[in-house]
Parts: structure tokens; C-alpha cells; sequence
């Protein structure tokens, strides 16, 4: 069910420095092994038998404490998604998920609660009435559900998740991918600051990469020249 333990947690934070280090990799698609789960949360046997869950800095799948990835993540969830998962979907930028899916946090079921990112970001994602409900009750909600709630973007069927999932990734090849890193960090971290004006005069790097960068003077040359830009990610 693709639940994780230290050692999952680990590699996968080694996957997500080396995605956030190369600047030719440029969009991840976060998905689950099998067609059954995208990602069931903690290993509660492992954790058992261990007595901790231990996570690297960056969090739970190396990812929900990473607050300075500005490449775009898209989430394929392909099943239940509880607990951890859920914290995972949360944590990336659009997601699709298959019919099948189910989305919720059974932690206090368990004795414990959503503390990697998950009910920080749920209710600043979705209405706090909605919020709520899943937090303090653990019941799952169905794909359908979590699309009307605004939890995610789209729902498919199951044996169309990749192609839907390709699709966005195309969409969002057509941008300059400093450009779309700038546009994330701006969407996130302005709320940072306690007024929009204050956000708007803030500084932001991303920004200052991208209007640098080698990619902003060839979009411009390519819609002067009427022909589609060639980005390098420089």
C-alpha cells in the first residue's frame, strides 16, 4: 500500500535534493506504486517495532517540510491516499487523481495526529468547515468529493491517470521553467508577509533568476520572431 518508513523517507529525500539541484529537471509527478495506493501514510508495523517514525529534515517523503522547491510537483494519485499520503498530496502544486481515489487522515484513529504539513496546510487549502470534518472525524472521502471540496484539480479514470497526468506536464513545458518556478515561490510565500503591499514590494529570488536569465530574452525574441520559444531553464 505503499506506506513508508525511515528508510523510504530517507531515499526519497535523496530523490527530491537531486530533483531540486539539476536545473534540467524541471516538473516531478509524484505517484504509487500499483493501482491500489498511492500512498497509505506510515508504516505502523515499522513503527512498532521500532517505536518512532523518524523523518529527515525535509519531512514525510522528504518533501512536506520543503518550503524553497520551486519546481512545479504534480501528485498521479492512483488510490487511497491517508495520512502521510494525504500530506504528500497537499504538498505538491496540482493534482490528478483516478476514480478509485480516497483521501483522508486516520491518525487519531491511531492515537495520533496529521503533524508532517497535514492540518497546517488542509485548512489553508480547503474551507475550515471542510477542514474540520476530515481532521477531527478520520473518515475518507471519495475523489468526486475531494474535487468538489477543492482538494484537487481533476478526477479521471483510472487507466487514464498517466495521459491526463502527460497533459498537464505538456501545458506546463510551454512556460519558461523560471518562469513558473518565480510564479510558484510568488503564489506561496506571499502570504508571508502581513499586507499585499508588503508582498508585492517584497523581494523574491526566483523572481530575480528568472528576469536574468537567459530564457527571459528568448521568449521575447520568439514571439518577435513569431515562432515558439526554445527554453533552456538558464
Amino acid at each position: 500500500m505503499n506506506a513508508l518508513h525511515p528508510p523510504a523517507h530517507a531515499e526519497l529525500e535523496q530523490i527530491f535534493d537531486v530533483f531540486a539541484a539539476a536545473p534540467d529537471l524541471w516538473i516531478a509527478v509524484v505517484t504509487g506504486a500499483g493501482n491500489r495506493s498511492f500512498c497509505a501514510g506510515t508504516d505502523l508495523k515499522a513503527r512498532a517495532e521500532s517505536g518512532t517514525d523518524a523523518h529527515p529534515p525535509t519531512g514525510f517523503a522528504g518533501l512536506t517540510h520543503r518550503f524553497d522547491l520551486n519546481k512545479p510537483i504534480i501528485a498521479a494519485v492512483n488510490g487511497l491516499a491517508l495520512g502521510g499520503g494525504l500530506e504528500i498530496v497537499l504538498a505538491t502544486d496540482i493534482v490528478v487523481a483516478a476514480e478509485n481515489a480516497e483521501f483522508g487522515f486516520p491518525e487519531p484513529h491511531v492515537g495520533l495526529a496529521a503533524t508532517s504539513g497535514g492540518v497546517h496546510r488542509l485548512v489553508r487549502q480547503i474551507p475550515q468547515k471542510l477542514a474540520m470534518d476530515l481532521l477531527l472525524t478520520g473518515r475518507r472521502i471519495n475523489a468526486q468529493q475531494a474535487l468538489e471540496w477543492g482538494l484537487i484539480n481533476q478526477v479521471v479514470p483510472a487507466k487514464e491517470l498517466r495521459n491526463t497526468v502527460n497533459q498537464w506536464v505538456a501545458a506546463m513545458l510551454k512556460s519558461a521553467p523560471l518562469a513558473l518556478q518565480a510564479t510558484k515561490e510568488i503564489a506561496y510565500h506571499n502570504l508571508d508577509h502581513p499586507s499585499l503591499a508588503a508582498a508585492i514590494k517584497a523581494s523574491y529570488p526566483a523572481v530575480v533568476k528568472m528576469l536574468a536569465s537567459r530564457d527571459a530574452q528568448e521568449g521575447v525574441q520568439a514571439f518577435t520572431e513569431k515562432r515558439p520559444p526554445r527554453w533552456e531553464g538558464l
